[in-house]
């Protein structure tokens, strides 16, 4: 390889990041773990991906996990730090870890903390966070006419507990988690099967997966593209698209289309809440993973195994073909 062919493979960076696996033997998929960490363990030992200590034990599976592993439960940093583990641990067996971005992680990166749980902050919390939140409060007020009361300022803490400058710098373009969630893809597809956190609208069906996945990159680095109809916000993208999510027969060309598109055989989508089970919908052609780990939700222990072509649920009870 040329010096100026490899300064031109890194200036693309992640953009060029594999989207696509053929040939792979076992594929589990977990749905939106929301800092459901004890949940999401529990079923990682169960499809024999882990051992007690939260090392891989997964051989050549592909662990695939949906997105929204932030917001909501108080153990979101635990989760992420468990994955970038893995991530690392897998390959040395011939495995993998995917971890997709959804709705939330891309939330947090550009700010939008509606759903960041007190626990979530508490994590990030240090020696200096009371003093670094007072040094924020002081830098933010003042200028401000007329002097804010102790209304204002009371409220202004609420929304800016201690661990929260360290939680913003950490998912910041520098930070250890916002590098890491910018390395991801939104969406892959393993032998037959597309993943994708939401799922994909009519408006995106013809779109290719490196287009999709270039789109959301570059606004997730570049926060003045970010736009209302754009890759990352639109409510027809796949990071918000719930239109696949039930059963719905205006549905079903919809979903043939973009599953020729796509060169899939199903697609396995996150984001909308089922409950605490596994759906199958369009004859098998949409498989929703969303069960809840989360404590908020339920903390269900389920996830998805395909492992040729067979498609199976599992609990730390039993596994059963999915009708």
């Amino acid at each position: 390889m040329t010096r100026r062919l490899l300064l031109g493979l890194l200036a693309i960076g992640v953009a060029c990041a594999q989207d696509t696996w053929k040939g792979v033997e076992r594929i589990v998929a977990v749905g939106d773990v929301h800092g459901g960490y004890t949940a999401f363990v529990d079923i990682l030992r169960s499809a024999a991906l882990i051992d007690e200590k939260g090392n891989w034990t997964g051989g050549k599976t592909h662990l695939v996990q949906i997105g929204d592993v932030v917001d909501r439960g108080p153990d979101s940093r635990k989760v992420m730090d468990l994955l970038m583990a893995l991530e690392k641990q897998a390959p040395k067996s011939g495995g993998y870890v995917h971890c997709l971005i959804g709705n939330h992680e891309a939330m947090n990166l550009y700010g939008d903390l509606r759903y960041v749980s007190p626990g979530e902050f508490a994590a990030f919390r240090g020696n200096e966070s009371a003093a670094q939140v007072e040094q924020l409060w002081e830098q933010e007020t003042r200028k401000m006419k007329p002097k804010p009361d102790a209304a204002f300022r009371a409220k202004w803490m609420t929304a800016h507990p201690p661990g929260w400058v360290e939680h913003r710098a950490q998912f910041g373009p520098q930070g250890r988690y916002g590098k890491w969630i910018r390395g991801h893809n939104a969406v892959i597809r393993i032998n037959d099967t597309l993943f994708v956190h939401g799922g994909i609208s009519p408006k995106y069906a013809a779109k290719s997966i490196r287009d999709i996945n270039n789109g959301i990159e570059e606004e997730l680095r570049d926060f003045s593209k970010l736009a209302e109809d754009g890759y990352v916000r639109d409510e027809q993208g796949v990071l918000w698209y719930r239109g696949i999510a039930q059963k719905d027969p205006a549905m079903t060309n919809h979903v043939q289309r973009l599953l020729k598109n796509f060169s899939a055989r199903r697609v396995v989508i996150g984001h909308t809440p089922t409950g605490g089970k596994i759906l199958s919908l369009y004859g098998g052609s949409v498989l929703a993973i969303d069960v809840g780990l989360a404590e908020v939700y339920g903390a269900h222990r389920l996830c998805l195994v395909i492992e040729g072509d067979q498609v199976s649920t599992l609990s730390p009870d039993r596994k059963l073909p999915l009708p």
